[in-house]
């Protein structure tokens, strides 16, 4: 099975024979990615996603590549990644220096406390039309892929539970699977589309959301740092254009990367691609730092890390003693288990409870 999701992600770069058109490979990914975590396809979908397998077979002649495979493009990892958060201001990287913000610095410098804290101030209960009013809502969203809507679901039910959160914060999953940032980049993408019916089955409009949870990822990233961190900055960018003109009310968009993939078996996301992801990050907050026009006013919310999801697998890391256990991913080692989701929901939920830069908006105090 795992090494079945790269068989049906080689499909999506065109890789495959003509009679393959009689497949949408979009949801054969998708039925394929519900298969492994457990869900119960209906008889359909389930000849669906057979027939998906066989053609494939077929097309690759009858041999399916073993595990590890990767894209042409894709670097192996080295021997050992060090979490961005423990690499200090004189360590290197491919070039880059440690620290979520760099220079070893792992909370926001100064200049860039002061912005979030007024851009915190602005966080109020709003009404449908966006105006305050003492019984609106601050909606919270999720914008990302599957990875993304796993955990933020689970996120969402353990912090409906929390007595911390504020009664007029509400939890809005907005991410998807199979659309990562790419999928997002263009304004009339269907993941608005689904975002604004989410919005409006959970009773609130796209003028109460005011902070959002965006977790960068592209499928099958390859190539240097430079290039795929390049794309994966220049997809989000165009993200979060989108969100500020959807979201009219939109404050901050705290950012996050990709959790471990050192158990990837295929090209989805494997090492050190999902790692180099935090780089994307970086550089997105740096240039809002640097008063890059494409992310100022107007064009973009306010950037912030969010917490930090990555770990060398069982080494951990030294910050915080965050480890990756087998267990926590489902069987393409890519997608979190349940156990997985659980770790980066209660992660998520300690920032909003805790940091200085959300607890205030989150828990009304």
């Amino acid at each position: 099975m795992r090494t079945l999701l790269g068989l049906l992600l080689f499909v999506c770069t065109g890789w495959c024979s003509a009679q393959d058109a009689t497949i949408n490979w979009d949801k054969a990914r998708d039925l394929l990615q519900r298969s492994q975590r457990a869900e119960r396809l209906d008889p359909a979908d389930q000849a669906y996603l057979d027939h998906a397998k066989e053609l494939r077979r077929q097309a690759g002649g009858g041999q399916a590549p073993r595990d590890g495979d990767r894209l042409p493009a894709q670097r192996p990892a080295p021997p050992r990644l060090i979490p961005i958060s423990d690499l200090g201001a004189s360590d290197r990287y491919e070039g880059e220096d440690g620290g979520l913000y760099g220079a070893g610095l792992n909370r926001p410098p100064e200049s860039l406390r002061q912005a979030a804290e007024s851009a915190m101030a602005q966080i109020r209960p709003l009404d449908a039309a966006g105006k305050p009013a003492a019984g609106g809502k601050i909606v919270f969203v999720s914008i990302s892929m599957s990875n993304a809507t796993m955990e933020f679901s689970a996120f969402k039910r353990i912090a409906d539970a929390s007595p911390g959160k504020a009664a007029h914060v509400i939890i809005v999953d907005c991410a998807q699977g199979g659309q990562a940032m790419a999928e997002w980049a263009p304004a009339d993408a269907r993941p608005w589309q689904v975002a604004m019916e989410r919005l409006q089955t959970a009773g609130v409009t796209p003028a109460q959301v005011q902070t959002a949870w965006i977790k960068l990822a592209n499928k099958m990233p390859s190539g240097s740092l430079e290039e795929h961190a390049t794309k994966l900055a220049s997809d989000t960018l165009e993200v979060l254009h989108n969100a500020e003109a959807k979201f009219p009310n939109l404050r901050i968009a705290y950012l996050g990367s990709r959790i471990w993939a050192g158990n990837s078996s295929g090209p989805l996301n494997p090492e050190p691609y999902a790692y180099e992801g935090a780089f994307a990050v970086r550089r997105l907050i740096q240039r809002q730092m640097r008063q890059d026009p494409e992310l100022g006013p107007g064009k973009s919310p306010l950037l912030l890390w969010g917490p930090y999801l990555w770990a060398e697998g069982e080494k951990g890391r030294t910050s915080d003693g965050l480890v990756w256990l087998p267990g926590d991913f489902g069987p393409d080692g890519v997608h979190p288990s349940p156990s997985g989701q659980e770790k980066v929901a209660k992660l998520l939920l300690d920032f909003v409870s805790t940091d200085p830069l959300a607890k205030p908006w989150f828990t009304g105090k």
